[in-house]
């Protein structure tokens, strides 16, 4: 794959960086916004600071949320300008020239502000501009007219960095056209994600433990399908425990079941006890009367979730306190650990431990441990865990679990 080395001498030359820069925002009573993670933006300045050390001028481009085609104000990716530019100088000035860093914004991604707000840019200068997504082209299905979107920023810069990885399974305009258009390779963190991911596939050192979790199994069928041939111990967790409970035969009361994935499960339970992989599920549950952060709840044995006394009604919101010292003790005694997915509704206090004791024990660990992006990502910052904790934090759920169920992603591709 190529890298940024590639590129050769990039002073004074255009570069246009796809980062990922979906970040969570909320929005105050007074209307204004606040971006409640800044991890993804934090993960794109390294090469953001090695290309205006370089002297380059740097064009940022990225989407936020799905607007449908169409510019809508609550996706507006300002926020994120004035964000990175308080980032970029919390540490000391990078430019020859001593300047404090300020990252420009254009209310548009292409077109004549766009266009001026490029021209004007000088060495080390960055602007980014506002949600790709804004324009149909980004996410069409229609080759012609998603190309016709890349060209468009394809005129605007003399070469393209690749630095989304969040984004590399998709086949879009910005990810796989425009790398097809310019002089292209993979930025700093792409190729670290990379590097990590084939670590994960190729190169782990044992034992090896994969921690899964979420809401479904449908979302981790691949993952499962291709891990199991190469892990020793698969720790299930979250909502799709319940599926895998039902399989085995009992009852789970009210919890998330996919009965559809049930035989699924099964063949999954046998695969693994043929190629003695440890399947290890929990064996108590943290059961609620109710969705809510107040509602009553009770442990129970994950064999008898219905004996709780919310019977039949009764729903699992969290894997209980033994099961969360079981999977902990498995992930101590591991030389790598990738975890995917939270134990439970990590968002209320109530049901939040069993992924606070996942992530803790990640923590303490002398293994090589990766936090799968998505909400694994998001639970380890609201519990309070700093990025640093980890061997590493992937800044691409939907993109690390594809490259480790096997699948060939589209923005890497185009960069080989």
């Amino acid at each position: 794959m190529r890298t940024l080395d590639s590129l050769g001498p990039l002073g004074s030359k255009t570069v246009i960086v796809r980062c990922d820069l979906n970040v969570p925002l909320a929005t105050d009573a007074n209307g204004v916004k606040t971006i409640t993670d800044d991890g993804r933006i934090r993960a794109s300045l390294t090469t953001i600071r090695e290309l205006r050390e370089a002297g380059a001028r740097i064009v940022l481009i990225s989407h936020l949320g799905r607007p449908k085609g169409e510019p809508d104000e609550q996706y507006s990716l300002r926020p994120v300008a004035a964000r990175m530019t308080e980032l970029l100088n919390e540490a000391e000035p990078v430019s020859d020239s001593g300047d404090a860093a300020e990252v420009g914004f254009v209310d548009e991604t292409v077109g004549e502000a766009a266009s001026a707000a490029v021209a004007a840019l000088a060495d080390g200068e960055i602007v980014l501009l506002e949600n790709l997504r804004f324009n149909a082209g980004e996410t069409s299905k229609d080759d012609a007219e998603r190309r016709a979107f890349a060209q468009q920023l394809a005129d605007f810069a003399d070469a393209f960095v690749s630095d989304g990885f969040g984004v590399v399974h998709r086949k879009q305009a910005s990810v796989y056209d425009l790398a097809q258009l310019l002089p292209s390779a993979a930025g700093r963190l792409v190729a670290a994600e990379l590097e990590v991911l084939e670590r994960l596939t190729e190169k782990a050192e044992r034992p090896y433990a994969v921690v899964l979790g979420g809401s479904k199994v449908s979302d981790k069928l691949g993952v499962i399908a291709h891990l199991i041939e190469r892990v020793d111990t698969l720790l299930i967790g979250g909502g799709m425990v319940f599926t895998f409970l039902a399989a085995q035969g009992h009852k789970v009361g009210a919890s998330l079941l996919e009965e559809d994935q049930l035989d699924t499960v099964r063949g999954y339970l046998a695969t693994a006890k043929e190629r003695g992989v440890r399947i290890v599920l929990p064996t108590d549950i943290i059961v609620a009367e109710g969705f809510a952060a107040d509602a009553a709840h009770e442990i129970v044995p994950a064999d008898a979730i219905e004996s709780s006394s919310f019977g039949a009604s009764g729903l699992g919101l969290d894997i209980g306190p033994d099961s969360a010292a079981a999977f902990a003790a498995v992930i101590a005694e591991s030389a790598t650990v990738f975890w995917n997915g939270p134990m439970g509704v990590f968002e209320m206090t109530a049901f939040a431990g069993g992924t606070r004791t996942i992530a803790r024990a990640l923590t303490e660990t002398d293994g090589f441990t990766v936090v799968g992006g998505g909400d694994s990502a998001a639970a380890v910052r609201v519990l309070g865990f700093a990025d640093e904790d980890f061997g590493h934090i992937s800044t691409g759920g939907g993109a690390s679990l594809e490259f480790l169920e096997g699948k060939a992603l589209p923005g890497l591709e185009v960069l080989v």
